[in-house]
């Protein structure tokens, strides 16, 4: 579980929906301010970026995971034009918290790390590829904030030992299910692991989606994740290496609303045998009695001649129509009348 004074992570709260913009913001103030905007009106919890610092975390030999830059000569130089400065990292935070969203950030350095720390950020998310990061991983673990991990690029023994860090450390932690591929394909999304990680860590669980499809969300929320996050974009058309794996603001809120819909399922309304009790009026109107065809004396026998079955609902039910047929009338019955037991005679 993972409760502060602004996060109530876990399974006894509502799913927390993140929307991750991480570089969709192509390096521009006002479109990362944008961003914020857009996910607020979708309904998320929180918004979550990435704070890269170039000559803390790359060197110009790194190699571009795709290539799809025509204006960064190196993957370098595009972690450079990726980069706000502290006074603008805050204004995010601002803007977020003015919004109503918890402001998040995966940071790739201890720079990184220093600087988020510094404007307020209430938890740290560690990307797929710092798992290993152990030298961060301690950083973030000193200033006692929640951490949500992506297994994305880990073995399992490389989480057994994150896991156990953070239990000694007694630091409250979630775990998110999550393929490194962009977009991912339905086959490659594991749900059945997420489920597995509740069993065996005991921690808030959930989804980190690279599909860029709003399936994969939903059926998590239907299987009890209590974290969702998936990438956010203004148009797959627009330039970036995630927009492919990304979803729309409209489809962000489809995934906002089927979350909180799939909520109120999972919720339920009571036990079936109460449920029903709320239904008598009903089965009244549905259901079906057993009623005289014509008038009936004193010690005849009930047939299908002298009898119907018919809405609604009356007397003793149509679920005695064979004990009424076995019976004899006690007296004369006029015509449409329904059966009641002190009609009966069983012979």
């Amino acid at each position: 579980m993972i409760e502060t004074d602004i996060l109530r992570i876990g399974p006894s709260h509502p799913c927390f929906v993140i929307a991750e913009v991480a570089q969709a913001h192509d390096g521009s103030l006002g479109m990362a301010h944008a961003y914020i905007d857009a996910a607020a009106r979708a309904g998320v919890d929180a918004i979550k970026f990435q704070t890269h610092i170039a000559a803390e975390e790359s060197s110009i030999h790194e190699p571009w995971r795709v290539h799809f830059s025509y204006q960064d000569e190196t993957r370098y130089d595009y972690w450079k034009r990726m980069e706000f400065d502290g006074e603008q990292w805050l204004g995010l935070k601002q803007h977020a918290d003015r919004s109503g969203l918890v402001f998040i950030s995966s940071p790739f350095s201890l720079a990184a790390i220093h600087l988020l720390d510094h404007i307020g950020v209430p938890l740290w998310k560690v990307a797929s590829g710092e798992t290993n990061s152990l030298y961060l991983i301690d950083e973030m673990v000193k200033t006692g904030k929640p951490i949500i991990l992506s297994s994305g690029m880990s073995y399992p023994s490389e989480i057994d030992e994150r896991a156990a860090h953070f239990a000694e450390t007694g630091t409250p932690w979630a775990l998110l299910e999550c393929t490194t591929a962009y977009p991912t394909e339905p086959e490659q999304i594991d749900l059945s692991q997420m489920v597995a990680y509740r069993d065996r860590f005991h921690c808030p669980i959930g989804l980190s989606d690279h599909s860029g499809s709003i399936y994969p969300a939903l059926a998590a929320a239907a299987l009890g994740a209590d974290i969702i996050e998936a990438h956010l974009c203004f148009s797959k058309d627009q330039f970036g290496p995630d927009t492919i794996a990304s979803l729309t603001v409209d489809e962000m809120k489809t995934v906002v609303e089927g979350v909180r819909y799939i909520e109120r399922m999972r919720k339920g309304a009571g036990s079936k045998e109460s449920r029903t009790a709320r239904l008598e009026d009903l089965r009244k109107i549905f259901g079906k009695g057993i009623v005289t065809r014509k008038d009936i004396n004193k010690g005849e026998p009930f047939s299908i001649d002298n009898l119907a079955i018919v809405k609604p609902a009356g007397g003793i039910g149509a679920e005695a129509w064979e004990k009424v047929l076995a019976s004899v009338a006690l007296r004369d019955i006029p015509a449409n009348t329904f059966i009641e037991k002190e009609m009966l005679w069983e012979k």
